[in-house]
């Protein structure tokens, strides 16, 4: 089983497209070791799954030259989240959301994970994952100096009840930032690339953006910034994709990559 996929890109390209929330999928024997029923499953998938980021991501990096990297977390969130942090700086640890969750959205028990079980995963799963995506990091910045990632998310219309922050608005594009590794020109470049959107706000619902952890605060670098999308402009109410508005927002998403290889430089 494919725990990720890696498309590579043009050699002389810097920017990083990752997509790490949008499978619904988790092995057998991982879904043995949860507690909820089928019904219950599949209701937190649908409310914790970035569905088709990976279509918009894919729209994006057909649509500009040179082509960035892209590497697509092919497991569900529900088996590791790869974004959070695996130790005690992680604040959704507090509802059972860190780097493997033991709670569902609205607080039901999810699994009953010890220590060992816990190491086991971010063994399996957890440190693979965020390795390749060092390697990868590393490897862009040995051909040209830099890397610039990108985080390709989306979010529900209305909160989901393990929000730590359930009153911040909820914009049709959220921009994610980082104090080392977002600079102004990035936040600039987003807000210039999604302007058709017109509805865009930073850090509100959802606040930082993915680096390594080999390299965060450290390396200057290393470029990043979190484009999060609410799903209500590219699925309709039953969660279908309507492929005119992916086609849109990977164009748009493509004029960000663009504009992160340009400014980078």
């Amino acid at each position: 089983m494919n725990t990720r996929t890696l498309i590579a890109g043009d050699t002389s390209s810097p920017v990083i497209l990752h997509v790490p929330h949008a499978s619904r999928v988790i092995p057998p024997e991982i879904r043995s070791s949860l507690t909820v029923t089928d019904e219950q499953l599949a209701a937190e998938l649908d409310e914790i799954t970035d569905v088709h980021t990976d279509v918009i991501a894919q729209h994006a990096a057909q649509s500009v030259t040179p082509q960035p990297w892209t590497l697509r977390n092919d497991l569900s969130r529900l088996v590791i989240d790869p974004e959070r942090f695996p130790d005690e700086r992680e604040e959704l640890n507090t509802v059972g959301r860190g780097a493997v969750y033991t709670r569902t959205c609205d607080g039901g028990v999810l699994r009953n994970a010890d220590n060992i079980t816990r190491d086991a995963l971010l063994d399996n799963y957890f440190h693979p994952y965020t390795a390749a995506l060092s390697d990868l990091v590393t490897d862009r910045i040995a051909a040209t100096g830099r890397a610039v990632i990108i985080d390709v998310h989306s979010y529900p219309t209305l909160p989901s009840p393990y929000e730590l922050h359930r009153d911040g608005q909820r914009p049709a594009l959220c921009i994610g930032t980082d104090p080392h590794h977002t600079p102004p020109w990035l936040i600039e470049a987003a807000y210039a690339a999604f302007s058709p959107l017109e509805d865009i706000g930073t850090d509100t619902p959802f606040s930082g953006t993915y680096v390594p952890l080999d390299r965060y605060n450290t390396d200057p670098r290393v470029y990043s910034v979190m484009i999060e999308l609410r799903r209500d402009k590219y699925l309709t109410e039953k969660s279908e994709l309507v492929d005119i508005a992916a086609e849109n927002l990977g164009a748009m998403l493509g004029r960000l990559v663009d504009a992160a290889d340009r400014g980078s430089r």
